[in-house]
């Protein structure tokens, strides 16, 4: 086990060197040209962000719910031969029905349709609501769904810790830390993402379910209402390239792929156009049958503007569009002294451990401490380029894997300790000193990361940061532990070939 060949060797080092490289510019304010750009990221607690307040546009919401449901009753009135076009009034689907036959298989429909409305018939009026109790469930299930929906957006890959909770039964408030221009945010909030598929009228713009949308290059688009495929069955999209220019690929699941097999071999040969936001992307024709599941949306996107599409096409579409109310810039709530207490608490706790091993275990607890720096700037490092944010929970998570980092070679030093008192060589001593406490090592950081790992899963903002630094922490200090203090001691015993250890 004390065995490095030139390679691992040369690999361990550059692995060393690279996370000195890549923490290095979280200490400098300043760019510093030589180094990487990338920073950690200072959490809210520390130096302030944008916030945001949204109101849900939930008159939008219920409108577009009764249209769709509208549209379906329409259908299936047609379908069995109900003689009645519904139209949307306000908040209410209202028709006129005088045949008392066509009213029973009216109302067996509609409660086919849907089971969360209320019908309200007077004399040959009809009236189809949603009652207030619903009304209310609905609220909750669209703040809850848009909240979800702006937290994949802003922190698609759960490292920024953003805050976004419920204020009232329409609001909700977002603060992202490091933001000062929250332009991007804005962007980003104000698309609803909503991506259509529809047939293209083939007489023009004659008729009442067809209506003018124009594409972004203010081309005119004669549309049909209908909807034969929507972008909530889409399980991922990313930018690609198509024709030499940005686009974006798209990929249904199960479900969408059996529609849009089917849809294209029922209509080769007509033109549908894939509408996102109110606007027309691309209008394609259908020369084949599409029964991959996937497809791409070209357009005159810059890469930036098809990363964004991309992202929010990911993240789904908004249920509402969002309104913002109000805009602010935070400042840190626990400000420079919380930074200063951060630094001082790190500071002083590499000192207590470095110290204590050093007494303690001689030249091989300073091997230790070497092991235990490299395993902070390998946090840093990967902090930096994930785009985490650091927060007060995050810095203490810090602090502990410090002593977390040494607790495997105090196990493995110890171990060396008591092979030596059995007499055995020196050579024989390390190597089980090593391998007896590798399987101790693991087995108590695999738990330590199956608690980080819940931690994560169903903790948010801090906590999600602390699990995060907390795991990243786990793993480099098995790394500096394990492998590059054992590389370090091969080292020094090749070239010291010592008789005794009695440093430890």
């Amino acid at each position: 086990m004390l065995n490095f060949s030139k390679i691992k060797i040369f690999l361990i080092c550059a692995a060393c060197l690279a996370a000195l490289i890549f923490a290095a510019p979280s200490f400098f304010e300043k760019e510093v040209k030589f180094l990487p750009q990338q920073k950690v990221n200072l959490g809210l607690d520390l130096r302030g962000g944008s916030q945001l307040m949204l109101e849900v546009d939930f008159n939008y919401y219920v409108k577009e719910q009764l249209n769709n449901l509208r549209e379906e009753m329409k259908n299936s009135f047609r379908d069995e031969s109900v003689r009645v076009i519904p139209e949307v009034a306000g908040e209410r689907i209202v028709f006129t029905l005088l045949d008392d036959e066509q009213k029973k298989l009216a109302k067996k429909l509609i409660r086919k349709l849907s089971k969360n409305v209320e019908i309200s018939e007077d004399h040959s009026q009809f009236q189809i609501y949603f009652a207030d109790a619903e009304i209310k469930t609905i609220r909750q299930n669209l703040i809850r769904q848009s909240i979800e929906i702006v937290r994949r957006r802003i922190d698609e890959s759960g490292t920024k810790e953003p805050t976004i909770q419920a204020q009232g039964d329409s609001r909700i408030l977002l603060q992202v830390p490091g933001v000062k221009n929250s332009s991007e945010l804005k962007s980003i909030l104000g698309k609803t993402a909503k991506m259509t598929f529809h047939f293209i009228a083939e007489d023009g713009f004659n008729g009442l379910n067809v209506e003018r949308i124009f594409d972004y290059r203010g081309n005119a688009y004669p549309i049909k209402r209908e909807v034969i495929l929507s972008g909530d069955l889409l399980v991922d999209a990313n930018t690609t390239y198509h024709e030499g220019e940005p686009a974006v690929g798209f990929r249904f699941n199960a479900l969408g792929t059996r529609k849009f097999a089917q849809i294209t071999k029922d209509n080769i040969g007509k033109i549908f156009a894939i509408v996102l936001d109110g606007k027309v992307v691309t209008a394609p024709r259908i020369n084949t049958i599409i029964n991959q599941g996937s497809g791409v949306i070209s357009g005159s996107f810059t890469t930036q503007e098809a990363n964004e599409v991309a992202l929010l096409l990911r993240a789904g579409a908004l249920p509402a569009p969002l309104k913002i109310i109000e805009e602010r810039t935070v400042g840190p709530s626990l400000g420079l002294d919380s930074i200063k207490s951060g630094k001082i608490a790190v500071v002083a706790s590499l000192i207590f451990v470095a110290v204590f091993m050093i007494f303690f275990y001689g030249f091989f607890g300073f091997l230790a401490d070497i092991a235990m720096f490299i395993n902070v700037a390998i946090i840093l490092a990967v902090l930096s380029l994930i785009g985490a944010t650091l927060t007060l929970p995050g810095i203490a998570g810090i602090v502990l894997t410090m002593g977390m980092s040494v607790d495997a070679n105090v196990l493995i030093f110890e171990r060396i300790k008591e092979e030596l008192r059995d007499k055995k060589t020196i050579f024989a001593a390390l190597e089980q000193g090593f391998h007896q406490a590798f399987r101790t090592i693991i087995d108590s950081n695999l738990t330590t990361l199956i608690v980080a790992f819940f931690l994560y899963l169903f903790g948010s903002g801090p906590v999600k940061g602390f699990a995060v630094t907390l795991s990243i922490g786990i793993i480099s200090s098995m790394f500096s532990a394990i492998i590059l203090t054992r590389m370090m001691i091969a080292i020094w015993i090749k070239k010291c070939r010592p008789q005794k250890l009695s440093l430890i």
